[in-house]
């Protein structure tokens, strides 16, 4: 079983001390305190949070706005701080897809910043009714949702998800506590410095963004087990931290799973559609969870597809782990093995497999998917609904992209991660995701039988 000892970092990092600067809103690592550390950096943020819970909309949505500025103006000082991350994770050995991930261009930084824009214009969940109802004895009552209070984000090297977490965080009435890997230390310091600028300009606490100590993995422990103390812990990343955290944490989680996702082209697909999807799901960004990681052909069709798409994949660089029909078909192929199939790629590989029916692609899935976003692509409706309804994901697709398993691509503004799990939240996790709610019942003397 994975341990926070080998999984709070990637193998890939190189995670010794980075010493060179203290990120903003914490402090220096070291010791026997680094507990306490993590632990006073989670009291402040319920001070902080408190703060929060009283703000108007509007107030939010304008420190919001001038985040998203803050972080294009500052573009400059973000990304030299990011190459320094970069050029130490190349000399490292960083993976690619980890390594496509941390790096920032300007183009990169104005999509972040354009995330924050995207929160802020969207309704706030604070203070919406879920329910509500007079009883026949007066009692007037309402379930409303409520932040959640403190919630702490794990990840990996993705400076992205700083921005992300602490802009849905702000807009839910939540303080973030902010827990990077040492591979983005210069990045994720340089972020939630201009963050919590803008917060201070706004006379708000900056304290509502901060970030942990990087430099030692048991500030993760720390963090996850400060039950009281942390209301929610998020991780997000590879499949060896996210079950660390989930299995060691002592604070609530929610589990973002690994995106081990399919495209199964059915019998009835239409073909020229299905080799647009299959090339999107793949090549569009391999490094991302909702990219595809196995595509199924039904046998039917696999003597017409199958060519044409493993000379469009090869074209785009994709590297194709076949079964045998499927190499039979596609010569060039490198043969599968049995890992291929539970394999979260992140790179220009996919596996492929032809299967001679529908329950044959669902059984696969339902023994190889991480439940995190399945396709189909197929122009027979009793097919699409039989795989929407036997498909267990948090996300199925029918007739287009795997990518389009994204808060922004679904109009929920930028997410928090794609839970795969089935309590709380399932899905891209964005702003309701990170509420709760309580019932305020107003009476006028009612007392209770009996």
């Amino acid at each position: 079983m994975s341990t926070l000892a080998d999984a709070a970092t990637p193998s890939t990092e190189t995670d010794s001390a980075r010493k060179e600067s203290t990120p903003a809103g914490s402090s220096p690592a070291g010791g026997d305190d680094l507990r306490e550390q993590v632990h006073a950096a989670a009291r402040r943020a319920r001070v902080a949070a408190e703060a929060l819970v009283a703000l108007r909309s509007a107030d939010k949505d304008k420190v919001l706005l001038a985040m998203a500025e803050a972080l294009r103006v500052n573009a400059e000082p973000i990304l030299a701080a990011n190459a320094k991350d970069v050029a130490a994770g190349r000399e490292s050995g960083m993976a690619t897809g980890l390594l496509d991930r941390l790096t920032l261009d300007e183009s990169r930084i104005d999509g972040i910043a354009g995330g924050l824009t995207q929160v802020a214009n969207l309704p706030d969940p604070i203070g919406e009714v879920v329910r509500g109802s007079t009883l026949p004895n007066g009692l007037q009552t309402r379930q409303v949702r409520v932040p959640m209070g403190v919630v702490g984000m794990v990840y990996e090297a993705r400076p992205n998800v700083t921005v992300d977490a602490a802009g849905l965080a702000l807009k839910s009435g939540n303080a973030a506590l902010l827990r990077g890997s040492s591979s983005a230390a210069h990045t994720n310091a340089a972020l939630v410095e201009v963050l919590r600028g803008a917060l201070t300009a706004a006379k708000l606490p900056a304290d509502a963004v901060q970030l942990l100590p990087c430099e030692d993995r048991a500030s993760v422990q720390h963090l996850i087990t400060a039950r009281g103390l942390v209301d929610l812990v998020i991780p997000r990343g590879g499949a060896g931290l996210i079950q660390a955290v989930v299995s060691e944490a002592t604070v609530p989680t929610v589990e973002t799973g690994i995106g081990n996702c399919h495209v199964y082209v059915d019998a009835a697909a239409d073909l020229a559609v299905a080799e647009r999807i299959v090339l999107n799901s793949k090549v569009r960004r391999p490094s991302v969870c909702n990219a595809a990681e196995t595509l199924l052909v039904h046998s039917d069709i696999a003597e017409k597809f199958i060519p044409s798409v493993a000379a469009a994949l090869r074209l785009a660089g994709v590297t194709v782990h076949g079964d045998e029909r499927f190499v039979s078909l596609a010569p060039g192929t490198i043969p599968a093995d049995d890992e291929d199939w539970d394999t979260e790629y992140l790179s220009l590989d996919i596996a492929a497999a032809v299967v001679d029916s529908l329950d044959d692609a669902i059984r696969h899935i339902s023994e190889h998917g991480s439940q995190h976003t399945e396709a189909i692509v197929t122009t027979d409706l009793a097919a699409a609904t039989a795989f929407t309804t036997r498909i267990d994901a948090a996300a199925v697709i029918v007739n287009a992209s795997t990518g389009f398993t994204d808060g922004e691509q679904l109009g929920m503004g930028a997410e928090i991660g794609i839970s795969t799990q089935k309590l709380h939240a399932r899905g891209p996790m964005a702003l309701t995701e990170l509420t709760t709610t309580k019932w305020i019942i107003w009476g006028d003397g009612q007392v209770r039988p009996g």
